[in-house]
């Protein structure tokens, strides 16, 4: 009766629009009223205290502020001017520098809609110049952006971390390998459909010339964007060797990033701190909200048996663990068409983890395959944020973007599949720290 209580709340606040986090703690509070003992408001207030006191969560609005300090301060266009130094000279060479400009940045802003804006902005005009379909332009930039929450620093491997009680420095170096999987799956998609997806030749203007004018402020990498290209370096090499704790490392971030768009790259001033503040910090009390508000929708969970009962359910059908994981891939897949990432992970951890670990699943990789999993979500509807941003950003209509992101999203299954199945790609990395 309870569990019903919660669930049918919280769908019916999710159906009426109400944002997630205040549908988590709703739910909850109308639950708890039918709890016996202490007070429904008492509970909550505790349980939201609790959670909140966690030194890991203070790496989120800092890794959100490094990255909006980065974006405003010019590294995205630096960093598109250099990834094409590296592969603008092929055939498709402007859409390998759209994914390879999308994993560079999501080094630096651990978000995928954050990628998906700050390198739309600047590759899908150019790809259009080149002779690009911009809705082929905007569907590959709405799929390369799921890289930013793969390649670390990834703020849902933070909450997974919080929620999971795993390191957060092993899954940030768990998803590097992930990361690039996609990514080179992108670039061979974007090889095979190329000849679809051009303009007529007669609007077409030569690659190298578009590309020239991409690296038009500079002549290489070093004189682009290497001070953004070190970042992750010395994120993952700092936790990595023990330097610092990955919410010490966006400390670090927040202050090397000022550094660099203030007096390096210059493209930033003090006057501009505000505005970056409150986007930032709008950002993170998102994040931190729902955190909060689901500590008191997970206890109820725990209290009802709910993880245990499922698993129960599930390795009732099958212990094997290779079904036990393709039932868990759906169930994430479809989730991620109608809800947030985050929220997802913070409610759905505590109940599917122990099925994981019960058939032989490492909670690391367990992290990146529910990480992958939602991830999937930026690109497909109803919600996918990635292709709200990307139709918006190239003014085209949603549905000629989602045919096109069709073969991606083909693309993103075969890999989904290799990071579930091959627990190596996930775990190598990590092992390393051990």
């Amino acid at each position: 009766m309870i569990t019903f209580i919660l669930f049918t709340t919280f769908l019916v606040l999710v159906f009426l629009g109400t944002p997630i986090a205040l549908c988590l703690g709703i739910s909850s509070l109308i639950t708890l009223e039918y709890l016996p003992g202490t007070p429904p408001v008492t509970l909550l207030v505790k349980s939201a205290v609790t959670s909140a006191d966690s030194f890991p969560l203070v790496a989120i609005p800092l890794f959100v502020l490094a990255g909006e300090i980065m974006s405003q301060g010019g590294l995205s266009a630096r960093i598109v001017r250099s990834a094409y130094v590296l592969v603008g000279k092929y055939k498709a060479g402007l859409a390998y520098v759209n994914v390879l400009a999308s994993m560079f940045f999501a080094a630096i802003s651990g978000s995928s809609p954050a990628t998906v804006a700050a390198i739309g902005a600047n590759m899908i005009p150019e790809m259009e110049k080149a002779g690009y379909k911009r809705s082929f332009s905007a569907a590959l930039t709405a799929a390369s952006g799921i890289t930013g929450v793969m390649i670390p620093p990834s703020i849902p491997f933070i909450i997974y971390g919080v929620a999971a009680n795993q390191s957060i420095g092993k899954l940030f170096l768990a998803g590097v390998i992930p990361g690039l999987i996609f990514g080179i799956g992108f670039m061979l998609v974007a090889r095979f459909v190329i000849k679809d997806n051009m303009l007529p030749k007669s609007k077409i203007q030569k690659l190298n010339e578009e590309g020239s004018a991409l690296a038009a402020k500079g002549s290489g990498i070093r004189d682009n964007a290497i001070w953004a290209l070190i970042v992750p370096l010395i994120i993952l090499g700092g936790i990595y060797l023990g330097v610092f704790t990955p919410t010490e490392a966006a400390g670090v971030a927040v202050v090397y990033g000022l550094v660099v768009s203030l007096y390096v790259y210059r493209n930033l001033r003090w006057a501009d701190m505000w505005e970056i503040l409150r986007k930032s910090a709008l950002t993170s009390v998102v994040c931190i909200i729902m955190v909060v508000m689901a500590s008191s929708f997970g206890r109820l969970l725990t209290l009802q048996r709910v993880p245990v009962d499922l698993a129960n359910f599930i390795i009732s059908i099958s212990n094997n663990a290779v079904l036990v994981l393709l039932l868990i891939n759906i169930m994430l897949l479809i989730a991620g068409m109608f809800m947030e990432t985050i929220a997802l992970i913070i409610i759905l951890t505590p109940i599917l983890l122990p099925i994981a670990t019960q058939v032989g699943i490492d909670p690391i990789h367990f992290g990146v395959i529910m990480t992958v999993n939602l991830a999937i979500g930026f690109c497909t509807p109803p919600l996918g944020a990635n292709l709200f941003i990307a139709t918006s950003i190239a003014d085209v209509k949603l549905e000629d973007l989602i045919k096109k992101i069709i073969p991606f999203l083909f693309s993103m299954i075969i890999s989904l599949m290799l990071v579930t199945y091959i627990p190596a790609l996930s775990l190598w990395l990590p092992s390393l720290m051990d």
